[in-house]
């Protein structure tokens, strides 16, 4: 196994940036929480576990929940194919597919566009599967 410098591979760039994607949920769901519910809701202790009622900002909630569940999955295959050398062909395929679906899917789904934004998420997920596959075999 020939160690390969982890600044040469595409695979760190789309971790980057994957960081990135995920604080642009965060801020979001945030932003649109502090609309509805005021900035003393944002500042306060929430301890009356208030949630915002409106469409938006639960539609925010529920995507920035829907990439946490999948994050993990992608920095653990990212990781490991970063570790093995694996920094080309079809992990990085995966990680690519991963990545754009998850661009693709946020705004879909802050739409309410219903068919289109699964198939979007099941193209990640098979992304996922490419870098397992690529981690593995």
């Amino acid at each position: 196994m020939e160690l390969v410098s982890a600044s040469a591979s595409p695979l760190v760039l789309l971790l980057g940036w994957s960081v990135v994607l995920l604080v642009a949920h965060v801020l979001m769901q945030g932003m649109l929480a502090t609309k509805e519910l005021g900035s003393a809701w944002n500042a306060g202790p929430r301890d009356d576990n208030k949630q915002p009622a409106g469409k938006l900002a639960g539609r925010a909630a529920r995507a920035s929940s829907n990439f946490r569940e999948t994050y993990p999955a992608f920095v653990a295959l990212a990781a490991g194919l970063l570790f093995i050398g694996e920094t080309s062909g079809l992990g990085l395929i995966g990680a690519v597919v991963w990545f754009v679906g998850r661009i693709v899917y946020y705004p879909l789904y802050l739409a309410g566009i219903p068919y289109i934004r699964s198939l979007v998420w099941l193209g990640s997920m098979i992304g996922l599967g490419l870098m397992f596959l690529a981690l593995v075999f």
